[in-house]
Order: C-alpha cells, then structure tokens, then sequence
C-alpha cells in the first residue's frame, strides 16, 4: 500500500521567510498557500493495483515498504514563488487479514507511516529550505466482495477460477499522527478521513483489468495554524470531498510474479479556511505508473513501483519509485 496522508511539519520560525511577527501579512498567505501545495498532491493519490482480488480466509501480511518522492511543486503562478521543489521518503509498516464477512470474502488492512521531507523554494526571491520528520495519521481499510467471491478456504480456492469481481471498500485515515497547532504544517493532519469505494476486477486468462471510484470525505481541523503569534485565536479549516478513479492492467507472468500498468485520476478537494474558501486549492491530478511483484520466496515476495504526476494542476509533480517486502502465511494468527 502506498504512502497516506503526508504532511510535513514545519514551525512558524522556519517556514518560508516567517521567521519574525513582523512579517507582512501577505507574505504569511504565500507561505501557508506554498506548504498547502506541497502536501496536498501526498493525500491519498496511491496507485493499487488488484486491491479487489480475492485470497483463501486466514490469510495473512505484513509489509514494509520504502518511498521515494521526488520533483517540482507547481503553486498559482500569481505568487512570487518560484523553483519550489521537494524530496519526500516514506515508511510504512502494513498488516492484512483475510476472513469471511456473512460468507463473503472480505480483509482488513491497518497501516502505520513514518515520513521525512525536504521543501525548497525562492520566495521574493530568497531561497528557503525547510526539513521535518514524523509519524503520519495511521490508515484503516476494510474491503468486502459483493459479487464473484464467495469466502473460500485454501483447498477451496486452489480449484477456484476468477471471472468478475465487484467489491466495496471503506478506508478511514485517523488522526494519530504528530501535531501541534502552532506550526504551520505537521506530520498529522488533526482531521479524520473517510473513503468510500467501489471496485470491479475482470480476468480473461493472464489479463487482470480492474477500475475502482470513489471519494474522499474529510473533517474539519479545528486548530488549523492557531495559538501563535500570527494568529492568536483559533483558525478552522475544512477540504471538500477529493473524488477518485483508478484503473489497472496487469498480465500474470506465472504464479505470484505479475506486471501492471496504472492510472488515477483526482478532483476536487478544494479547502475554505474560517468557511471561506481558499482560492487556487483545487487538485485536479493524474498519475500513471508500473507495479512489478516478485516471488522470492514461498512466503516472501518483493513489490517494485514507479509512478510520475502526468497532470498537475496544483501540488507536487513528482516522480515516486517505491519498494515494498511482503511476508504471508495462512491461518489464524496466534
């Protein structure tokens, strides 16, 4: 699974030429919109490819991968900031569980991210650098098929033969990660997030095509850059709903080695800060990218992906390269 919810952290002394209470107050807008551009296109912009396919119940994950992000920011050209550009790594450590769910096959996925980054960008002119590190908001999916996937044990399932499948999904972010009202940006995102999602899987021999939509619901922060000495009070904000389609193609070499071709496409997800809206902060994104996954072992394999932002309205336009090791086994966990 790919990296949820980044935001880096960041105080007012470090960030982008705010470093004094003096500081205009039109500049503080620049570097709030700057670091809102920045992590806007790290949300929930994963590629998944096979997140409907069915396993045998009992079966079990758990993952650790490594992410690389790295490229340009696009911000609204009106703002003097130019050359805005960032690095951003991510870890996450994942577990899956397959079960029956009123004798439909269904999972539950629980990840945990930790993330580091580096901004840099030329505001009025004069370069600025900002770094931080933490644990990002941890991540909840719970999937269900509705057609196509009966809950199957092992022996059940080796004589079992995929046609179509059509399954819904719930992912929920919650607010765990590190937070503290008075900077300007933060590893935690202070809000809960809810997905809801459908999804379809078709095979025709070694061909595996799946397509999946739905939209990202989200809370209000209700200590958004509050508590300092910009703002003394309390500031709220709130992002609209983000839809989502994602589309896969992938061709299974042989068992457990398999190659994917990959696309999403993101829009909406404009922000209001104190219910008014923040002018400029509607995404309107695209990735494609490959997923390549290799058997190295009867319980281990390897996940190789590459992704690049195709379009960029708003936010990062990153390259992402990303490493991921799975180790599984059957049965009921201990």
């Amino acid at each position: 699974m790919a990296l949820r919810g980044f935001l880096v952290s960041t105080t007012v002394q470090n960030s982008l030429l705010c470093s004094a209470p003096l500081v205009p107050f039109r500049v503080l807008v620049w570097c709030i919109t700057l670091t809102w551009f920045a992590c806007a296109s790290c949300r929930a912009q994963d590629l998944s490819p096979r997140a409907y396919i069915i396993t045998p119940i009992h079966s079990n994950a758990v993952v650790l991968t490594y992410s690389l992000q790295t490229g340009g920011i696009f911000i609204n050209p009106t703002l003097p900031i130019n050359n805005a550009n960032g690095t951003l790594h991510g870890f996450i450590f994942s577990y899956f569980h397959t079960f029956s769910f009123f004798g439909r096959s269904a999972n539950v996925t629980a990840l945990l991210p930790y993330t580091v980054g580096n901004f840099r960008a030329d505001v009025e002119g004069v370069p600025t650098q900002v770094y931080r590190s933490g644990l990002a908001d941890s991540g909840f999916r719970f999937s269900v098929n509705l057609h196509g996937g009966p809950a199957m044990d092992l022996v059940d399932f080796i004589s079992w033969k995929q046609k179509l499948l059509v399954g819904s999904s719930l992912t929920i972010t919650a607010p765990t990660g590190q937070y503290n009202p008075m900077v300007l940006v933060n590893t935690g995102t202070n809000r809960w997030g809810f997905k809801p999602e459908i999804g379809f899987s078709r095979r025709w021999g070694h061909w595996i095509l799946d397509a999946y939509g739905g939209v990202w619901f989200f809370t209000e922060n209700h200590e958004y850059f509050s508590h300092n000495a910009f703002f003394p009070g309390v500031n709220t904000q709130l992002q609209n709903p983000l839809g989502a389609l994602e589309a896969h193609l992938s061709y299974d070499v042989r068992p457990r080695l398999w190659l994917s071709a990959d696309g999403n496409y993101f829009y909406g997800g404009s922000t209001n800060l104190n219910g008014v809206r923040t002018l400029g902060t509607l995404i309107a994104n695209s990735k494609i990218g490959v997923t390549a996954s290799v058997p190295v072992h009867k319980h281990q394999s390897l996940k190789f992906s590459y992704s690049y932002g195709a379009i960029a309205r708003v936010g990062g336009h990153y390259h992402n390269v990303a490493v991921g090791w799975q180790y599984s086994w059957f049965g009921r966990p201990n």
